[in-house]
């Protein structure tokens, strides 16, 4: 490993720690049900950028499939679910799902990163749809019980958010693997990211 890329993973690596620790509340309204439609609508906005582990899997998401053939479609794929997982929750549907699952999509998302050099497309596929399904369902725990309009709101808020992260990811990477093929972009972020998901994992076992 280059002085350089152990110098940036370092780096990196006290970012995310000191970010975790900032992040743990985990909810722009501390959790506080919105009350009004802007209430909700930046409450979906903050949520994804607030709660690290979500920041991490989409802007991972918008990374890993930025070589892949459309590779475009598949964080949109992970929105998608999300959205259905979230409306779900709001619902009223209860799976019981322990926040650890949130960490493991975490830790398959670094070490897929890491570990195949051309993931198939089907693999990726099937990783962000059930992840979706798992972060979606999360984000929406703090929003259960809201009033329909900022309710409808919030979910306005999320998608844009989240799309906005995945697509701002995917064409950084895109130009990156273009102009800058030297640079190790994806390993750094696998192991951010996988480092992240065992550190969460850690905490929902505690």
């Amino acid at each position: 490993m280059s002085n350089r890329l152990f110098g940036l993973l370092c780096r990196a690596a006290l970012v995310l720690g000191f970010s975790i620790s900032l992040a743990h509340a985990h909810h722009p309204m501390d959790y506080a049900l919105p009350a009004t439609a802007l209430d909700g609508f930046l409450s979906g906005l903050g949520h994804p950028v607030i709660g690290l582990d979500h920041l991490l899997f989409i802007a991972g998401a918008g990374v890993l499939a930025a070589p892949l053939h459309r590779g475009l479609l598949l964080p949109l794929a992970f929105v998608v679910m999300s959205m259905v997982a979230a409306g779900a929750r709001a619902a009223g549907a209860d799976w019981a799902m322990a926040e650890i699952w949130v960490a493991l999509s975490l830790i398959a998302l670094g070490a897929l990163m890491l570990a195949a050099r051309d993931p198939k497309r089907s693999w990726v596929a099937a990783l962000f749809v059930v992840s979706g399904a798992l972060h979606g369902y999360a984000l929406a725990e703090s929003i259960v019980g809201a009033e329909p309009t900022p309710l409808f709101a919030y979910f306005i808020g999320l998608t844009i958010i989240q799309c906005a992260i995945a697509l701002s990811a995917w064409a950084a990477a895109t130009w990156i693997a273009a102009h800058r093929p030297q640079l190790p972009l994806r390993p750094v972020v696998g192991t951010v990211i996988g480092a992240a998901g065992l550190v969460f994992a850690g905490m929902a076992a505690l």
